[in-house]
C-alpha cells in the first residue's frame, strides 16, 4: 500500500481524527417542540441541523473527504412523548429505519439535484394530498441540507488551496457522477449523512456493479489506471473505518457496513468485472474491519477469483463471506421475489438477503431457540411416557409458539419516517410515500438459533433413551435439572455416544432438517406480517448464541439451562450453522454435507456455515488453492452461505492476556468482523473455544 495510505490507516487506528469531534450537538428537540413539528418534519430537521453543525475537516493528503465531528445523534422527541407515541406498538431496536440498502446506483446517476427535481415534480402532481406534500417537502429539506454540507466542504477546500477536492465537491453529490473519483466522493458524503440522520447498519450494496461503469470509462479514457483506482478505493475503505466507535451495535464493529461483490446481474449474466478483483485487492491491502466483504459465487466460479478471496481469509479479516447464487436466488423466488430482483440481492448487516432500493424488510425480528423447544418437548413427553414422536411433536409446537409470539409482537411494528433515506429508495419520491410505510418488499426475518445443539440433543435422546433404552427418562430429567452435577458419566455418554451434526451423519442431520422444517412451517402459517409481507426463516444465530445461554436485558427468548447433548448451564451455543462446541468432526467436507441437507428454498433469510481453520492451512500457494476448492465445494454441494475464518489459538490467548500487543488483531464474531481486543470477554472466549478444522 502506498505510504500516504499507510499513514492514513495509522491515523484512523490511533483515533487522531477524534481531535476534531465536538463536545455538543444541536438541540433539535427544543426546536421541534417550539415549532410543533410533525414526525416527518422532525426527521428532516434532524438531518438539516446535523449537516449544518458539521465542521469541514480536510487532511492535507486526503482525496476523498468527510470526517464526522458530531459524536451523538440528538433526540427529536422527549422520553414521555416517545413513550406516548409508541404505546401499544413494537419498536424495533433503536426505533428507526435501519439495516436496509439504498439504490446507490440511482443516487450516483441522478445526483441529489436530480432527486430533488423528482420530488418537486411529484409535489406538483400530488398537490391535493397534504400528507404527501409534507413528506416531499421534508425530503427536499434533507437534500438541501446535504447540498449545503458539500458546499461548505468545497469552500473549505478552496480556502486550503485544495482545488482538486473543491472541484469534486462542486460537482458531487449535487450532479450525476462522471468519474470513479467523483462517484466515491459522492458515495462517501451521502452515506455518511445516513449515520448523521440516526440511521444505522447502512450497507454499501453491490459496489462493483454500480461503480464499475465509472471506472471502466476512466480506464478507457486513460484518466486512471488500475493502480490509481485501487489507491482511491483503498482510501475510501480506510475512511469508512473512521467512526466505528460512534456506530451503534452489540459490540464495536457490528455496524452493518457491508458490501457485495460478484454474482449475476438482474438479467442473469455474470456480474464479475474488473472492479470485483480490484475491490478484493484493496480490502487485502487495507486490512481493516470495514467494509465487510460478501462475495456472491456459484458452483462454477473461477478458482482464481476464489483464491484471491482466500488471501483475504488468510489475512485473518473474517471475510469475505460467501453466498451461493445457485441456492439463494431460487429461495428468494420461492418466497415471492421477482426473478430480476432476486438476482440483484445483497446482504444486510450480517448475512440476511435484501433487495437494494426495494426492500423495507426487518430481517432480524428475533430468534427461535431450538434448544428451548427441544427441552420443552422432552419435559412434556418423557414424564408422560410418550414416544420419540411425542418429543418431536412437543418440539414442533414450541417452535410454532415462539414464532407466533415474535410475529405477534411485530404486527404492531412502528417505524418513524425516514425522509432522507427515502430519497435513495425506489418509488418513494415518485409516489410521495415515505420508506417507513413500506416498499416493494416488506418481509420479516427470524433466526433459527443453536440448531446443531438442538439436533444433537434430539439425536442423543433418540438413540440412548428410546432405541437402546440405556438411559432412564426420569434420570435424564433429574440430571438436566442438576446441571449434570452427580451425573457426569451420563453426561459423557450423551456427549460422546450420540450422533452429531457436522459428520454427514443422517441420524443427526435428519433432525436438523426437521427443526428447520418446523420453523419454515410455523413461518408459513404466520401469514401476512401486518405490513403486506411474510416471515422468512433463517439459519443464522446472530448474538443469540450468547444470549440464549447467558441472557440479555429485555430479551424475549428463554435462557436455556443444561441440554440433553451434554451441554452445561452457561456454555455458549455454536454460532450460526456450525457443529456444537467441542464436537469432533471428520472434517470440513463432512460439515458442509451435513448442512447441505437443509431445504434452503424454505429457509432463506440467510445464516452462514462457520468454519474455523488453523492458520497453518494457509502456509503456501497450494494451500490457498485448497481453501479455494473448499469454497467451491461449498457451492457444489448446495449450501447457502459460508464463513471461512482463520485463527491461531496461541495468538488469541496471548491477545487476551496482553491486548497491548495485538491492537490490530481482527476476528469474525458472527456476521461481522471486529478487533479482538475490543470485544467483551464472553465473545473473546467463544472465539477461542470454536471448533478448529485443520486440512492436511
Amino acid at each position: 500500500m502506498e505510504q500516504h495510505l499507510e499513514e492514513m490507516k495509522r491515523r484512523v487506528r490511533d483515533g487522531e481524527h477524534n481531535r476534531w469531534r465536538q463536545d455538543s450537538v444541536p438541540d433539535v428537540l427544543a426546536e421541534c417542540e417550539a415549532e410543533g413539528l410533525s414526525w416527518v418534519r422532525r426527521a428532516a430537521r434532524l438531518t438539516r441541523r446535523m449537516c449544518e453543525a458539521e465542521r469541514p475537516v480536510i487532511e492535507p493528503d486526503e482525496r476523498i473527504v468527510f470526517t464526522r465531528t458530531l459524536r451523538t445523534i440528538p433526540p427529536v422527541y422527549s422520553p414521555a412523548d416517545w413513550a406516548a407515541r409508541t404505546a401499544g406498538r413494537t419498536v424495533h431496536e433503536l426505533g428507526c429505519v435501519n439495516n436496509i440498502c439504498a439504490d446507490w446506483g440511482m443516487i450516483l446517476s441522478q445526483g441529489l439535484l436530480g432527486r430533488r427535481q423528482v420530488a418537486l415534480e411529484s409535489r406538483q402532481r400530488l398537490a391535493d394530498q397534504p400528507e404527501v406534500v409534507e413528506f416531499l417537502d421534508a425530503a427536499v429539506e434533507t437534500i438541501d441540507a446535504v447540498l449545503g454540507l458539500a458546499a461548505r466542504y468545497a469552500h473549505e477546500a478552496r480556502e486550503l488551496g485544495r482545488l482538486d477536492v473543491a472541484a469534486l465537491l462542486e460537482r458531487v453529490p449535487a450532479h450525476p457522477a462522471k468519474t470513479f473519483h467523483e462517484a466515491l466522493q459522492a458515495l462517501r458524503v451521502v452515506h455518511a449523512v445516513l449515520w448523521l440522520s440516526g440511521h444505522y447498519q447502512n450497507a454499501f450494496g453491490r459496489l462493483d456493479q454500480y461503480l464499475w461503469p465509472y471506472l471502466e470509462a476512466d480506464l478507457r479514457a486513460g484518466r486512471l489506471d488500475s493502480a490509481g483506482a485501487q489507491a482511491l478505493l483503498a482510501e475510501f475503505f480506510i475512511a469508512s473505518n473512521k467512526d466505528a466507535d460512534l456506530y451503534p451495535g452489540v459490540q464495536k464493529g457490528d455496524n452493518g457496513q457491508t458490501l457485495v461483490l460478484g454474482g449475476v446481474r438482474p438479467d442473469g449474466t455474470c456480474g464479475v468485472n474488473g472492479l470485483t478483483r480490484l475491490a478484493l485487492r484493496a480490502a487485502l491491502e487495507v486490512s481493516m474491519i470495514d467494509p465487510k466483504i460478501n462475495l456472491r459465487i456459484d458452483p462454477g466460479t473461477d478458482l482464481d477469483l476464489l483464491s484471491l478471496a482466500s488471501e483475504l481469509t488468510r489475512k485473518g479479516l473474517g471475510f469475505p463471506q460467501y453466498s451461493n447464487d445457485a441456492v439463494v436466488i431460487p429461495g428468494l423466488v420461492a418466497h415471492g421475489y421477482d426473478l430480476a430482483d432476486a438476482r440483484d440481492y445483497v446482504m444486510a448487516a450480517c448475512w440476511e438477503f435484501i433487495i437494494p432500493g426495494k426492500g423495507m424488510e426487518v430481517v432480524n425480528t428475533g430468534a427461535v431457540s431450538f434448544p428451548a423447544a427441544v427441552d420443552r418437548g422432552l419435559r412434556e413427553a418423557l414424564p408422560a411416557g410418550g414416544d420419540f414422536q411425542a418429543v418431536l411433536e412437543g418440539t414442533r409446537q414450541d417452535v410454532r409458539r415462539q414464532v407466533e409470539r415474535v410475529v405477534g409482537d411485530y404486527r404492531r411494528l412502528i417505524l418513524p419516517p425516514a425522509p432522507y433515506y427515502s430519497i435513495m429508495l425506489d418509488g418513494c419520491l415518485e409516489q410521495g410515500r415515505d420508506a417507513s410505510e413500506g416498499l416493494k418488499y416488506n418481509n420479516f426475518g427470524i433466526h433459527g438459533a443453536a440448531s446443531a445443539n438442538a439436533a444433537d440433543a434430539l439425536a442423543a435422546v433418540r438413540k440412548l433413551v428410546f432405541e437402546e433404552q440405556s438411559i432412564d427418562r426420569a434420570t435424564l430429567l433429574r440430571a438436566l435439572d442438576a446441571n449434570w452435577e452427580g451425573y457426569e458419566p451420563l453426561r459423557c455418554r450423551l456427549a460422546e455416544e450420540g450422533p452429531r451434526v457436522g459428520n454427514d451423519d443422517d441420524a443427526a442431520d435428519e433432525l436438523l432438517v426437521k427443526l428447520f422444517g418446523y420453523l419454515a412451517q410455523a413461518c408459513d402459517a404466520a401469514g401476512d406480517n401486518g405490513r403486506g409481507g411474510r416471515v422468512r426463516p433463517g439459519t443464522g444465530s446472530a448474538m443469540y448464541y450468547v444470549w440464549l445461554a447467558r441472557g440479555n436485558p429485555g430479551m424475549r427468548e428463554p435462557v436455556v439451562g443444561a441440554t440433553a447433548e451434554g451441554r452445561r448451564v452457561g456454555d455458549l451455543f455454536g454460532a450460526n450453522l456450525a457443529p456444537a462446541q467441542g464436537v469432533r468432526v471428520r472434517g470440513p467436507i463432512s460439515t458442509l454435507r451435513s448442512f447441505s441437507k437443509i431445504d434452503y428454498q424454505r429457509i432463506c433469510n440467510g445464516g452462514p456455515i462457520t468454519l474455523e481453520l488453523s492458520d497453518a492451512v494457509f502456509r503456501d500457494a497450494e494451500s490457498i488453492s485448497k481453501v479455494a476448492m473448499l469454497v467451491r465445494t461449498f457451492a457444489q454441494v448446495g449450501c447457502q452461505q459460508l464463513q471461512v475464518n482463520t485463527v491461531n489459538l496461541e495468538t488469541l490467548l496471548d491477545a487476551k492476556a496482553h491486548p497491548e500487543r495485538h491492537k490490530n488483531l481482527i476476528v469474525r464474531v458472527w456476521g461481522w468482523s471486529g478487533y479482538f481486543c475490543e470485544l467483551a470477554p464472553e465473545y473473546q472466549d467463544h472465539i477461542i473455544a470454536r471448533q478448529m478444522h485443520t486440512m492436511v
